[in-house]
């Protein structure tokens, strides 16, 4: 088994194809057929079931796939890594964000990369933490800010922020709400997105509660957008519309008898060694976390309400 057989295996699987990966690649159809009958020979398996009109994976050659790509990304790292220890770190780096880190963290990441290390071309993905997650996994992503990710030796995790998760609505005057219990939380109803819901209602349902979800938006900026018309109310991290509060459009309810909180945590894929210029920017995100911090951007407008601790750290 050699490389050129691994990627025409992997440009085969891509193209559905194999006249038309003999075309991408620019080799006879005959002897990319002879290609791949040696490497299912060799696996003592068929890879691929051919149809009328392409071919399709069989179970094996899909779980194939997946080791020749991530093969084929490690070689690539390697190289890219190979030509960045000589001086600064150079490659593509993909870093995930979520959308409700993007807005606040992206600006102060880019110009942090711009000016330390400018020969980094950044790529930066806005998913849920669910499918940041997978991207980790299968090598799409190289590092990711994920919400309460579950314990797996898959990924290397540092926890860099907790923060809490809170009520929030227009302002209304008259109100003299200064927080939420449980119960009451229990019984409003709210806007939610779906990964915020699931972490809700796991760390309230040790209590015997639920979220009592009137709309679940996967779209943080029209929950924010329907806060600032006073359409219902929101059960967020602070941090998301941190400007509105600040500004005073948007006002924060903590959940007074139960702590309510987010976990970001870093995470790199274990079974991948970092290039140089992963390294470089997943530094850079540390550092721009911790200045957000230190900003108060994680943390409620009331000092002695609770404000956000950077994990580790005494509250």
């Amino acid at each position: 088994m050699d490389l050129r057989s691994i990627r025409y295996f992997v440009q085969i699987a891509d193209c559905g194809s194999i006249t038309r990966a003999a075309g991408n690649l620019g080799v006879a159809q005959p002897a990319l057929s002879r290609q791949l009958q040696s490497l299912e020979d060799e696996l003592g398996m068929p890879l691929l079931v051919r149809l009328p009109r392409g071919v399709r994976l069989t179970a094996p050659g899909r779980q194939f796939l997946d080791h020749c790509r991530r093969a084929l990304r490690e070689l690539d790292r390697a190289k890219e890594e190979l030509r960045s220890s000589a001086g600064s770190p150079k490659g593509q780096v993909i870093l995930g964000v979520s959308p409700t880190l993007g807005p606040m963290l992206v600006p102060g990441v880019v110009e942090r990369v711009r000016r330390q290390c400018p020969e980094v071309a950044l790529k930066i993905v806005e998913h849920f933490s669910t499918l940041l997650f997978d991207g980790l996994l299968t090598g799409r992503i190289d590092v990711a800010l994920l919400t309460n990710p579950s314990a797996t030796r898959a990924l290397r995790l540092a926890p860099l922020i907790s923060e809490p998760i809170v009520v929030l609505a227009a302002p209304e005057p008259r109100d003299p709400r200064r927080f939420y219990t449980l119960a009451e939380l229990s019984k409003t109803p709210v806007l939610v997105t779906e990964a915020i819901r699931s972490i809700v209602d796991d760390q309230i349902g040790r209590y015997g509660a639920r979220l009592n979800v009137e709309f679940e938006v996967n779209a943080v900026e029209a929950i924010g957008q329907l806060l600032l018309r006073g359409v219902g109310r929101a059960v967020m991290p602070i941090s998301t519309f941190h400007g509105e509060i600040a500004a005073g459009r948007v006002v924060a309810f903590p959940i007074a008898d139960v702590n309510v909180q987010r976990t970001l945590m870093l995470a790199h894929p274990m079974e991948r060694r970092l290039s140089a210029a992963t390294d470089e920017v997943s530094q850079i995100v540390t550092v721009e976390m911790n200045a957000l911090a230190d900003e108060g951007v994680f943390s409620l407008p009331v000092a002695e309400s609770g404000r956000a601790a950077r994990v580790g750290e005494k509250a």
